[in-house]
């Protein structure tokens, strides 16, 4: 059994997909990019985009009772791998150890020309 969730405080999808699937005890969280969902317009900075992707992120997760602290594994695509540093110095502000496991990869291309997307499982906390 799955159900889908949505928050109004993250970027609506764009397409055929759900922000976010619960299974089972996970939340599947689709991929995020920085863009402000009041205006939908991008982010200036790798910096700014990636508080936009993981602040989007927190918000899908609070529709299902669960916080960035329920996070078990995240994957990173960059449209420069230089972005890396700066993207991880705000990531850092958004978890606390243990940390979730982790991907990073440099793609070709994302989507609006997006910086950063980022995506998330976590645990389903019950209520």
């Amino acid at each position: 059994m799955k159900r889908a969730v949505f928050s109004k405080e993250a970027l609506a999808p764009v397409g055929p997909y759900s922000q976010a699937v619960v299974s089972g005890s996970l939340v599947f969280v689709s991929g995020q990019l920085g863009v402000n969902p009041a205006d939908r317009k991008l982010g200036n900075t790798i910096e700014e985009q990636t508080r936009l992707a993981l602040s989007g992120i927190s918000s899908i997760l609070a529709e299902t009772g669960s916080t960035m602290n329920d996070i078990v594994k995240t994957t990173i695509l960059l449209a420069d791998m230089n972005d890396f540093v700066a993207m991880n110095g705000v990531y850092a502000e958004f978890f606390e150890e243990p940390y979730p496991a982790r991907a990073a990869y440099q793609v070709v291309k994302l989507p609006l020309n997006a910086m950063v997307e980022i995506e998330a499982v976590a645990r389903l906390k019950e209520r």
